[in-house]
């Protein structure tokens, strides 16, 4: 159980809060490259409480300035791209992707006001077929070395999942909650078990749950009563590696949350594979009507996904916990919460937190056993067939 004030620490994403703060320090995707061409050149972000403009110029240089035109607050989602940046629709303040005005053509041709004007601009760069930001103090860190974004002996692909009405935090306790998995997909990630209909479920199964901190996150931990292991590694703080797949989810604002899925496919015999452009494929809404939130909407329960959705979204759009009721099995949970608060406040004291690489020299490489669980089927439980 928490304080209301604890639990606004872990669950408020905007600009000067613990979390946001805290968010801000890692890279974060923002949008699908591909989707970002001459025909189609910008896109409205909303990330962490902030509304962005994430444009590529004719020159190709990609930028992610504040969408809000600081001469009237006009949307620069609608400018004019050209070669040197993005041109206000309204009166023509150009921008280039650095944020610098390089032009206010309604002013005096000798004037030099828009020497004066700074518009909020973010650096990004492209990766595993995504554009990613980083929005926190410069300098900006490295990406880390993880595993799933930089394995060069395979193929991904990337699946954008259906908007989560909810708060990122919830997803991400859910990570580290292995006692959901027997229960709430005890008849979609049976793994070939008969099919159960219970309220024990697959609980039975199970000798052992374990969590422990690694040096780039958490573990959660199952010992099954045959003797096998399963195991999904959290890079911190927004990450779960779930069988071949990354799972991101990014906080749009307080209440709504983007996941994007990364699948990584090894080459059957380990040949390398350069300049990989994963497809990307967005999947169906788990939700009917999908805009409506519960009670007024009813979700799918025939696949792992949709029952996740169902759980993090009728926890509420922020999960109250100061009335929760924690038992031994959400040792994870505490142990994640433990973990944000010790982050956040390094973040506080002018600290990196975990995970924060900023020395390409030592920059190791996250090997999270994503071979291992590719071999024991765990890739299976990866819902990546909802949209059938």
């Amino acid at each position: 159980m928490l304080t209301r004030e604890e639990n606004d620490m872990l669950t408020r994403v905007g600009p000067g809060t613990p979390a946001g703060d805290l968010l801000r320090r890692y890279w974060l995707p923002v949008g699908v490259a591909s989707e970002l061409t001459a025909e189609n050149p910008t896109q409205v972000v909303r990330i962490l409480g902030e509304i962005l403009v994430l444009f590529r110029d004719k020159s190709g240089n990609v930028g992610l300035l504040d969408d809000r035109c600081p001469h009237r607050g006009v949307s620069l989602s609608y400018g004019r791209v050209e070669a040197r940046g993005i041109a206000c629709a309204y009166h023509g303040w150009l921008y280039d992707t650095k944020g610098n005005c390089l032009e206010t053509p309604a002013e005096p041709c000798d004037s030099k006001f828009y020497r004066t004007v700074k518009q909020k601009s973010y650096p990004v760069q492209k990766l595993v077929g995504l554009y990613w930001a980083y929005l926190g103090p410069l300098p900006a860190p490295l990406i880390a070395n993880f595993d799933v974004w930089f394995r060069k002996d395979g193929r991904r692909k990337v699946f954008i999942q259906p908007q989560l009405d909810a708060n990122w935090f919830q997803p991400m306790e859910n990570s580290m909650d292995p006692a959901h998995l027997q229960i709430l997909h005890q008849n979609t990630a049976n793994r070939g078990r008969e099919i159960q209909d219970s309220t024990r479920g697959l609980t039975d199964d199970v000798a052992e749950f374990d969590f422990y901190e690694v040096p780039y996150g958490l573990m959660k931990r199952r010992t099954y009563k045959n003797g096998m292991i399963d195991e999904h590694p959290v890079i911190f703080p927004n990450v779960l590696r779930q069988g071949n797949v990354g799972q991101i989810r990014v906080p749009m604002d307080d209440t709504h949350t983007k996941i994007y899925f990364v699948r990584f496919y090894p080459t059957e015999s380990g040949e390398i594979v350069e300049n990989d452009e994963p497809p990307v494929e967005y999947l169906k809404a788990y939700k009917n009507p999908p805009d409506a939130l519960h009670p007024f909407t009813r979700f799918r329960m025939d696949a792992v996904q949709a029952q996740d959705h169902m759980a993090w979204e009728t926890q509420g759009p922020i999960c109250d916990r100061t009335e929760e009721r924690l038992t031994s099995s959400d040792r994870g949970v505490i142990l994640l919460r433990e973990v944000m608060f010790r982050e956040m406040k390094k973040v506080q004291q002018g600290l990196d937190p975990m995970g924060v690489v900023r020395d390409p020299a030592n920059n190791p490489f996250i090997d999270t056993h994503l071979s291992e669980s590719i071999l024991l089927g765990d890739y299976d439980r990866s819902p990546l067939a909802v949209n059938q």
